[in-house]
């Protein structure tokens, strides 16, 4: 009886260990063109001791340097962010950060309240996508498993892929015709692709000539984003953090000056601070000649830096952040970000130089 016991002990280690090795190879790594895809994942390698922390989608983790921050003003930061992030992601993002430091300041970027529901967010399958990419990074806990209810579309309900979220293999496993070298390459591990989830571009690609959209029937926010508005709001004020509310200044999509007054209400209402960097871009120095990647979608990494450093001199100066490049720990820490920050850049304007 001994015997068999062992037997099936380990017949059951090993399926276990086949099933775990094949889940790793088949989920998508993320480190070619969906690069943003790793944030998620990339966040706990840095999780700790950050002042400052980012949430919110890509005008965040394309627009705000940390290192900018650390060198300029000795502020220690980190984004947690991830592509299309929803509002609801960013909170359970956020009350998941918690759990392992307690930041001075919270910075959310609003644009995401134009979505109210998963369903205004896109096509079922595009929204799926980027619900895997922000969400299977997650750690378990219960914000992964609120987060997860919270995102799913409808299509994903009704074929109950909550499962699919817990066991990523489940909705991975016809990857196997699409397995490439970085597959068997990153099976165990990968070189993080942000510096404290700051996703650089250097990219150079000029805006030519004026965004229009279609004006709108209704400009309301949603219910759904005011409510993880006041749920972000009352984290922060329960664990005694100060919320910063901003939007960056991108061209588009349009931020309707509607949507910007019901923010600035609802910040003085909450007493809170309201940053709308579209209003001071010739007081930060942006150049739409030079500071896009994508005529004016996002920032480049120049634009990041002038942006951050014009932040930079808000929360120190009027947030009383301490400038901590006196720690001799935290300066060799920093400085080692920063080599890695800066060998990055010029490879990367190399390669761009190279390739024209």
């Amino acid at each position: 009886m001994k015997k068999w016991n062992v037997s099936l002990c380990a017949a059951l280690i090993l399926g276990l260990a086949a099933l775990i090795f094949v889940q790793a190879l088949v989920v998508p790594k993320y480190t070619g063109v969906s690069r943003d895809g790793s944030l998620t994942a990339e966040y706990y390698g840095f999780a700790g001791g950050n002042d400052v922390l980012f949430v919110g989608d890509c005008e965040v983790y394309e627009n705000f340097s940390p290192i900018t921050l650390w060198e300029n003003y000795g502020i220690t930061s980190a984004i947690r962010g991830s592509p299309q992030q929803m509002i609801w992601q960013s909170y359970y993002l956020l009350e998941d950060a918690l759990r392992y430091e307690t930041p001075k300041v919270v910075v959310f970027n609003v644009l995401s309240m134009k979505y109210d529901t998963p369903k205004s967010a896109g096509p079922a399958s595009r929204r799926e996508a980027y619900n895997r990419m922000t969400l299977d990074g997650m750690r378990w806990s219960s914000s992964k498993v609120a987060a997860i209810r919270a995102s799913m579309t409808e299509e994903e309900k009704d074929r109950n892929a909550f499962w699919s979220y817990v066991f990523p293999m489940l909705r991975y496993h016809e990857r196997w015709s699409e397995l490439e070298k970085e597959d068997l390459r990153y099976l165990l591990g990968k070189d993080p692709v942000s510096h404290n989830g700051y996703l650089m571009q250097v990219g150079v690609k000029p805006v030519t000539g004026e965004h229009v959209e279609p004006p709108l029937a209704d400009y309301t926010l949603g219910v759904n984003s005011w409510y993880y508005l006041n749920k972000m709001e009352a984290l922060c004020r329960e664990k005694g953090i100060q919320l910063i509310l901003v939007k960056a200044p991108t061209l588009y999509p349009i931020w309707w000056d509607q949507w910007d007054a019901q923010v600035e209400a609802y910040a003085e209402e909450k007493g809170l601070m309201y940053l709308n960097f579209l209003d001071v871009q010739a007081e930060v120095g942006i150049d739409w000649e030079a500071d896009t990647y994508d005529t004016g979608l996002h920032l480049n990494v120049y634009g990041a830096e002038k942006l951050t450093d014009y932040f930079g001199r808000i929360l120190s100066r009027d947030c009383g952040l301490p400038d901590r490049r006196g720690d001799a720990a935290l300066s060799t820490l920093w400085a080692e970000k920063s080599r890695r920050y800066y060998t990055e850049k010029q490879a990367l304007e190399a390669e761009r130089d190279t390739n024209g």
